[in-house]
């Protein structure tokens, strides 16, 4: 038996979120006596696939496809099924993003599999076989029982540390022939966001509400997250209202992200906005309403006039970094 963790890869790179997720596996495997084979699709550097044997990865498996170039749910829900159940996996783990919630629940289905959504904790009981997750935003908590022989888990982003404990497992790259029936998603043009960060992969972001009074207000909170090396977010009111672009906006309808920190500058704290942000480690608010809910949520507050904070910031940083 073994616990399967899929892997998602970049352009052949991995990020932090595919270490976090094989630590958090390593964890669980400690727990059941078994080990971790982690699974990558898509070409990937030797190098790069070393990596995952660092946070606790005893196998480590690459599947190459030239009909798999691309995310493609039904093709790939078959490939890490069959993966699945060649190696044994009593437990499966995807990461709670975007890819995972398309994943997990087709492979649930194949493998009659019980699912724990955007766990973030280790299992608090095996027998039974009990998860931790957080609900209503972040303002509760449930566990989840799964009563199936294989157990799939999507972690919630920045919920699990990274520990190094290498295995010096060598990577076993093949290439597989993937029916062209399974293949349904075609891309016709990719285009790439360059130039700044992009909001998903940041560890601290730097948000904007209402409370930024204009769109004209907005270049101190920008250089604020310049000088964190961050990237910049809003509130949805904000870009409905057409003062910053629509790929920003974060929230139950906009962007799920899960920063080391988070900003929020001039946001009230609406639970719509809270469902999208409540995952980030720390997250520090700027309002001048020293009752507005995201002030429950956050771990640091300053009640005052963002137009009168946010230069202070951004000076205090300045002189930090001459």
């Amino acid at each position: 038996m073994s616990v399967l963790v899929y892997t998602e890869n970049w352009d052949g790179k991995f990020k932090k979120l595919s270490y976090e997720l094989v630590s958090y596996a390593s964890s669980v495997a400690e727990i059941l006596n078994m080990k971790v084979t982690a699974l990558s699709i898509g070409k990937a550097d030797e190098g790069e696939l070393k990596k995952l044997g660092t946070y606790g990865a005893a196998k480590i498996i690459n599947v190459v496809s030239q009909r798999l170039t691309s995310l493609d749910n039904q093709a790939y829900t078959k490939v890490i099924a069959d993966i699945a159940l060649k190696e044994g996996s009593g437990v499966i783990i995807f990461s709670n993003n975007m890819t995972g919630k398309a994943l997990a629940p087709r492979v649930s289905v194949r493998l009659k599999a019980g699912i724990g959504t955007g766990v973030s904790r280790l299992p608090v009981s095996l027998d039974p076989f009990t998860v931790y997750k957080r609900a209503y935003s972040g303002n509760a908590f449930a566990h989840v029982i799964i009563k199936s022989d294989i157990k799939i888990l999507t972690l919630a982003q920045n919920s699990f540390d990274i520990v190094e404990k290498p295995t010096g497992a060598v990577p076993e790259s093949f290439e597989i022939d993937v029916e062209e029936s399974l293949i349904k998603t075609i891309v016709t043009d990719t285009q790439k966001q360059s130039g700044k960060i992009l909001l998903t992969d940041a560890d601290i972001v730097v948000s904007g509400g209402r409370g930024m009074k204009s769109p004209d207000n907005w270049a101190p909170l920008v250089e604020l997250a310049a000088l964190l090396n961050g990237a910049t977010a809003c509130s949805r009111p904000v870009s409905d209202e057409g003062w910053r672009p629509h790929e920003e906006h974060t929230g139950q309808t906009g962007k799920i992200i899960a920063p080391n920190l988070y900003i929020a500058v001039g946001i009230s704290g609406a639970t719509q906005h809270l469902a999208g942000v409540s995952s980030s480690k720390f997250i520090a608010a700027i309002n001048t309403d020293k009752d507005a809910p995201i002030f429950e949520a956050a771990q640091y507050g300053i009640v005052g006039d963002a137009m009168k904070v946010l230069p202070k910031l951004v000076e205090a940083l300045r002189n930090m970094k001459k």
